[in-house]
């Protein structure tokens, strides 16, 4: 049984587009600050992280074994904490956050078995030299 969250996840998942992942990509520094400064999003760094070192292992070609349902969840969760009129927009202090860390757990539930796998991988790989993955 899925939650309303996790449903509303898939929902927009499912239009994610290519393009889209490029966009997170091209905006990973400011979507990272997103996770270090707001209040709710904090306890998420660390999955922050993963889920784009995730999308950018994917968009080089280095890691293709994720369905890109995994992908386009994690890019549109990504997006959704990066966009700031989403349902409870960001301007209102900490409530404008708790949608977003709602969203990303959604996502990290609805993905965890890929996420593991992704993790057991990217462990065996010689380390990279971007230092913020």
């Amino acid at each position: 049984m899925t939650t309303a969250s996790e449903d509303y996840v898939k929902a927009g998942a499912e239009k994610v587009t290519p393009k889209e992942i490029e966009k997170v990509v091209e905006h990973a520094d400011e979507i990272r600050q997103q996770f270090q400064t707001r209040g709710p999003l904090r306890r998420f760094v660390e999955d922050g992280k993963t889920l784009m070192a995730l999308l950018k292992d994917y968009r080089k070609g280095n890691y293709r074994t994720a369905l890109y349902g995994t992908i386009a969840a994690a890019a549109f969760a990504l997006i959704y904490v990066f966009n700031p009129f989403d349902i409870i927009p960001d301007v209102l202090p900490f409530v404008g956050a708790i949608d977003d860390a709602s969203v990303i757990a959604a996502c990290l539930m609805l993905i965890e078995r890929d996420l593991v796998k992704y993790r057991s991988w990217k462990v065996t790989q010689p380390i990279d030299v971007d230092p913020q993955e």
